[in-house]
């Protein structure tokens, strides 16, 4: 996936980038080991409220609908289905209201993305499982979930991301010949915070609207800290 290098947060796919962070499992700095680090450089008091709220852009979500499906039936009877095994295992079908778009799987698993809510997202699903059904399978609607959520916000004002790395390197990596992000991982929750000079934030990895905010507050000390004159 190609990266603009110029503006990557105010294109509106930015989101994708959150396919490009992997979570990494870090020790709990509350660990009395001697190889536990604190989550910051230096002490911190609990987190003021900032008074930004990160904006919901991705909602992704999964569902077991309970039986075995016969993909390349669904592929040949609904409208808007892509289905092409030697690429790759799955239906690819999409609806536009709410618009997103649905993995199905052989397996039964269906794994919806692109919805702006967690509303959105379980009424998505069950579109597509009503949609399945009326094909002739016995579906149920099992075990729903939301797998990722990936937000934005700016916090307005520069970021000295050079200095962040330098001082917050064990949770933290920056390439800038590939990506024009830092990218941080926070500990608990266990979010992925990718920083840019402009000030401008992306969180993935939250399963809530409350975790993406908890993991903001934690890093808006810090982001304050180096904050650009």
């Amino acid at each position: 996936m190609e990266v603009d290098q110029r503006n990557n947060v105010d294109d509106p796919n930015f989101e994708e980038t959150n396919k490009q962070v992997e979570h990494a499992s870090l020790e709990s700095p509350s660990s009395s080991t001697a190889v536990s680090i604190p989550q910051f450089a230096s002490p911190v008091l609990p987190p003021k409220d900032s008074g930004i709220i990160p904006k919901v852009h991705n909602v992704v979500c999964s569902v077991d609908l309970g039986c075995k499906l016969e993909l390349l039936k669904i592929a040949l009877h609904l409208r808007n289905a892509e289905y092409n095994p030697r690429r790759f295992h799955a239906v690819i079908m999409r609806i536009l209201d709410p618009k997103t778009a649905c993995l199905i799987f052989r397996s039964g698993k269906i794994v919806v993305t692109g919805a702006r809510s967690e509303d959105a997202a379980h009424l998505a699903a069950r579109k597509y499982a009503r949609l399945i059904q009326k094909l002739g399978f016995d579906v149920k609607f099992i075990d729903f979930k939301i797998q990722n959520m990936v937000a934005s916000c700016d916090v307005k004002f520069p970021i000295n991301i050079e200095q962040l790395y330098c001082s917050h390197c064990q949770f933290s990596s920056y390439e800038p010949e590939l990506f024009p992000g830092l990218i941080y991982r926070l500990v608990k929750p266990r979010i992925v915070v990718l920083i840019f000079v402009s000030g401008k934030i992306v969180l993935t990895g939250g399963k809530s609207r409350e975790e993406v905010k908890e993991g903001f507050e934690l890093m808006y000390p810090v982001l304050t800290a180096f904050r650009k004159f």
